[in-house]
C-alpha cells in the first residue's frame, strides 16, 4: 500500500467553511485517511506507525504554505465525442481539466449524434475510461434527439450509468411532454437539468436587452425569458415533485422565484457560470465572439446580484459550461457565430478574482465548484474529511499569470480570458491519490 502524506498545506474545507494553516492530509488507498490541523501531527503518527513494524511506501508532498482543496466538480462539460471530435476529444478534454484542478466532468449530451440511447452512453462511457485522467459521469437527453417530442428511455439510461437528465440549451416548448418526462423521472428518482428560458422570446438572441445593445445592433433577448422559464420550470417541480436542478441563473429578475422555490421546499438547486460571474454585457463592445455565450452575457447589476447570490447560498453551483469551439465558428459576424468558451482550465485562476476582490471566501467558493455539486449528483466527493475520496487540488491563488489561449491544453481555444491578467495557478491535482498533473 502506497500513502501520501500532504504537508505544511493551507487547507481548505468547505464543509466545516474553514480556512487551516499548516495542516496536513494523509491519504491511502484511494481515500483521505485522516486530516490533521498540524503537520507535526502527521509526523508524530507517522513515526509511531514505522516503530511498529514495516509500514506502506510513503510519498511526502510539502504544499509549502499552498492551498489544498477538494477538487472541482464540473457540471456541464462539452466534449466533442461522438461526432466533433476536431473540437474536443476526452484526452483533450481530460488533460485541460487536470491542468484546471476539475477532477470529475460531468459531460453534457449535446453532442453529434446526442446521447439518447443507452448503447451511445455506453460508448462515451468507455472512450472516456480509455482517454481522460479525471472522473467522467455522462448526462443524458431529456428527450430523444433533443427534439421535445418524445421522452427518452430514463431508466434504461440510468442502468447504463446517466446521472442526470438534460436537453441542455434546446428548452422543451411543450409542456405536457415535459410534464410527463419529469413524473417518470420522479418515479426513478433521477435528477433533471433545465435551462430557464423561455424558447419564443430567447431565440436567435446575441445579447441581452437594453441600451447597450441597441447602440449595437445586436438581436436581444429580455432577462424576463429566463424568469418566464424559471417560473414555468418551478410550477413544474411543484407538481410532479421531480428532483429539478436550473444550470445558469445569470439575472437579478430570476433571484426571486428561485428564494420562493427553496422556501417551499421544493427539491430544486441553481447554478451559474464562471463567464456570468466575472464579466458583463460591456465586454461585448467591440463585437468580440470569444465573449458570445448562452446565455448572453448580463448588466453590471445582474452579475453583482448573481455573486451575491452564490455568497449567501441561494445559488449552489459554479460550472466552466466548458463549450469547445472551432475558430472557423467563431471567425464570424457576432450574430452568426457559434456561442460559448472553453473553461476547464481557465476556471479556478478566473474565479479567483472574486476572491482578491473580497467578494467570496475561499471556502464559499470550494462549495459551489466542489462540494455542492458532488452533493447534488449524490458523490462522495467536494469534502476535506476521513473517508471522502481523495480528490484534491493544490494551488497557489496569488501566482499573477498571464493568460495565453495558445498554451491551453483544449484542442479549442476559444477563450475570452486570452492575455487576461489573472492572479491564481494550479500546482497539482490527484484523482482518487493519484498524481495527474504537475505544474
Amino acid at each position: 500500500m502506497t500513502q501520501t502524506a500532504f504537508l505544511n498545506a493551507r487547507l481548505i474545507d468547505p464543509e466545516a467553511d474553514r480556512v487551516v494553516e499548516g495542516a496536513a492530509v494523509l491519504v491511502a488507498d484511494g481515500v483521505i485517511r485522516e486530516v490533521f490541523a498540524e503537520a507535526a501531527a502527521l509526523e508524530r503518527q507517522l513515526a509511531a506507525e514505522g516503530a511498529g513494524g514495516p509500514r506502506a511506501e510513503l510519498i511526502r508532498v510539502d504544499c509549502g504554505g499552498k492551498c489544498l482543496a477538494p477538487g472541482i466538480v464540473d457540471i456541464g462539460v462539452k466534449v466533442g465525442e461522438p461526432g466533433e471530435r476536431h473540437k474536443e476529444s476526452y484526452g483533450t478534454a481530460g488533460a485541460a481539466a487536470a491542468a484546471g484542478g476539475v477532477t470529475t466532468i460531468v459531460t453534457r449530451p449535446d453532442t453529434q449524434p446526442c446521447i439518447d440511447t443507452p448503447e451511445s452512453l455506453d460508448y462515451i462511457r468507455r472512450r472516456a475510461v480509455d482517454e481522460a485522467p479525471v472522473h467522467v459521469l455522462p448526462m443524458a437527453a431529456l428527450t430523444k434527439g433533443r427534439d421535445g417530442r418524445e421522452m427518452t428511455e430514463l431508466g434504461f439510461l440510468m442502468d447504463a450509468g446517466a446521472v442526470a437528465f438534460t436537453d441542455c440549451d434546446r428548452v422543451v416548448r411543450d409542456t405536457k411532454v415535459l410534464s410527463r418526462a419529469l413524473t417518470y423521472a420522479r418515479s426513478l428518482g433521477a435528477l433533471v437539468i433545465g435551462h430557464p428560458q423561455e424558447p419564443g422570446l430567447s431565440a436567435g438572441a446575441a445579447a441581452t436587452s437594453g441600451k447597450f445593445a441597441s447602440l449595437r445592433g445586436l438581436p436581444a433577448v429580455s432577462p424576463m425569458a429566463e424568469r418566464m422559464g424559471l417560473d414555468r420550470d418551478i410550477a413544474l417541480v411543484e407538481m410532479t415533485g421531480v428532483r429539478y436542478h436550473a444550470d445558469q441563473i445569470t439575472t437579478v429578475r430570476a433571484l426571486p422565484a428561485l428564494e420562493r422555490a427553496k422556501a417551499n421546499g421544493f427539491d430544486v438547486t441553481a447554478g451559474t457560470s464562471m463567464h456570468h460571474l466575472t464579466l458583463n454585457e460591456m465586454d461585448l463592445a467591440d463585437y468580440r465572439t470569444f465573449f458570445k455565450v448562452t446565455p448572453p452575457l448580463r448588466s453590471e447589476d445582474d452579475r453583482k446580484a448573481v455573486v451575491e447570490a452564490l455568497r449567501t447560498g441561494l445559488i449552489d453551483i459554479v460550472g466552466s459550461f466548458h463549450t469547445p469551439q472551432d475558430e472557423e465558428s467563431k471567425r464570424l459576424p457576432f450574430e452568426e457565430a457559434a456561442s460559448g468558451a472553453v473553461g476547464l482550465e481557465t476556471m479556478l485562476p478566473v474565479l479567483l478574482r472574486l476572491y482578491h476582490a473580497d467578494e467570496l471566501s475561499l471556502p464559499c467558493l470550494f462549495r459551489a465548484l466542489a462540494l455542492n455539486p458532488a452533493k447534488r449528483l449524490g458523490l462522495g466527493a467536494g469534502r476535506m474529511a476521513a473517508g471522502a475520496p481523495a480528490d484534491l487540488v493544490l494551488f497557489d491563488p496569488d501566482k499573477p499569470v498571464v493568460l495565453d489561449r495558445f498554451a491551453l491544453r483544449s484542442k479549442s481555444r476559444n477563450t475570452p480570458f486570452d492575455n487576461a491578467r489573472l492572479q491564481g495557478k494550479v500546482l497539482g491535482t490527484w484523482v482518487s491519490g493519484t498524481r495527474v498533473f504537475e505544474a
